[in-house]
């Protein structure tokens, strides 16, 4: 009805603004009662008899349907193009930046879809940046505002991101809360692609909390699940979940094996910006389960790295490539080689999100204690210790205090070591 009556005012303000009357619109589809019918929200009128009507009124279709121009529908469009290709590209301040200049446009009342898109992209740069607590607002005001427009696609997508921030924030209960909603319930939906990464969002949260034979279980299943669905994202999404599962269990092998199945199917299948994104995170995996094959890790990321540099794909992904051959130097004692990757990092990590400039700290900070350079070690430790004061009391976080306190030590810095370390056991309820 909202909707009805907007069509209706538009009409009615553009008819009045050309000083033309009712009768002046006359047809023979418009009577002057039905246009007044129109105008007062009572009746709906059909896609041609818009089209009539902005003929006749010499207006854009696009302005009595939506309430803008068809220059400023286009505007609009672009900016969200250019919103979504800044978060595509890890420039998440700028993506921020742009969905809510968008979102403060008048426009967006008559768009009500385009304005979902907004509010969504909007959530998700907000998450992005590290602002977790207001990305929660804005994904549940979704839920919550937005839901009977929502396809169940998008319902699905915000519910993966609900879980994902909750576990990132600690809040685990919540986190599996939310996903088991839709997974858990007497009745299981049918399993899509969508449901597949809800039920890798749910299996994070289970190895998040400890719960993991839970986890293994799960697994299992989503593996299946995967197979059911029969497309290659569906399977990568459920091998690579299965594979970070098996580092947490202490199953290295099968992590590996996990990883080079999701690599090869998505190889085959995949756009090459995320085959990229998977070939580094399967260094990661690698570098974490079999350290000993670091020197075969930094030759494969050594020709990813020549590939991304003739490329135009994201920083982001560059700097995820030269922080994994950071480790893969470091595992291979190679230190000065090391700190030449992670000043590359450094150069390109200010407007990522904080997860991944506190981790580019901690790393140039071993780097420089390896080498002896305790003052710059110290410095990039600051920097660390900054970022993690402002990080949820997580898992990753507990771990990230931890590695701060051992680089700490190493460079003879007792007392923030020992304060490090206190942080780390608090993070995890010690």
């Amino acid at each position: 009805m909202i909707g009805q009556d907007l069509v209706g005012q538009r009409i009615k303000a553009v008819r009045r603004q050309r000083g033309f009357s009712q009768a002046q619109l006359a047809h023979p589809e418009l009577s002057d009662s039905y246009v007044s019918l129109i105008e007062s929200g009572k009746r709906t009128p059909t896609p041609a008899v818009l089209e009539l009507l902005a003929e006749k009124l010499d207006c854009s279709l696009t302005y009595l349907v939506n309430g803008v121009t068809a220059e400023q529908m286009e505007e609009i469009e672009i900016g969200l193009r250019y919103a979504q290709l800044a978060l595509d590209n890890g420039e998440v301040a700028e993506a921020r930046a742009r969905y809510a200049e968008l979102l403060d446009d008048s426009g967006l009342v008559g768009l009500p879809q385009v304005r979902q898109d907004a509010e969504y992209g909007l959530a998700m740069a907000t998450e992005a940046c590290g602002d977790l607590d207001e990305a929660i607002t804005l994904f549940n005001g979704l839920r919550q505002h937005a839901s009977a427009a929502m396809a169940p696609e998008r319902h699905v997508s915000v519910a993966v991101a609900l879980t994902r921030c909750y576990r990132e924030r600690s809040e685990l209960s919540r986190a599996v809360q939310i996903a088991e909603d839709i997974l858990g319930g007497a009745v299981r939906p049918v399993w899509s692609e969508g449901l597949i990464e809800l039920g890798t969002a749910l299996l994070a949260a289970y190895a998040q909390r400890g719960d993991l034979l839970r986890a293994h279980q799960f697994g299992v299943e989503l593996l299946a699940a995967a197979e059911l669905v029969g497309t290659p994202r569906a399977a990568v999404l459920a091998l690579w979940a299965e594979a970070i599962v098996a580092v947490e269990t202490g199953r290295p092998d099968d992590a590996v094996a996990l990883a080079d199945r999701a690599l090869a199917i998505y190889s085959e299948n995949g756009e090459p910006r995320g085959v990229a994104k998977l070939r580094v995170d399967h260094t990661q995996i690698r570098l974490i389960a079999r350290p000993a094959e670091a020197a075969i890790c930094r030759d494969m990321l050594t020709r990813l790295e020549g590939e991304l540099q003739e490329s135009s794909t994201s920083a982001m992904l560059k700097m995820r490539c030269a922080h994994q051959l950071t480790r893969a130097e470091l595992l291979l004692d190679h230190p000065e080689r090391a700190r030449e990757h992670i000043q590359s990092v450094l150069t390109m990590v200010e407007d990522m999100p904080k997860d991944l400039q506190t981790e580019a700290h901690l790393l140039a900070g071993e780097a420089m204690a390896v080498l002896d350079r305790s003052e710059e070690a110290s410095r990039e430790l600051t920097a660390v210790t900054e970022l993690l004061d402002q990080a949820p009391p997580t898992r990753q976080t507990a771990h990230m205090w931890l590695s701060a306190a051992q680089v700490l030590e190493r460079i003879d810095e007792p007392a923030r070591s020992v304060d490090a370390y206190q942080r780390a056991l608090a993070c995890v309820g010690l």
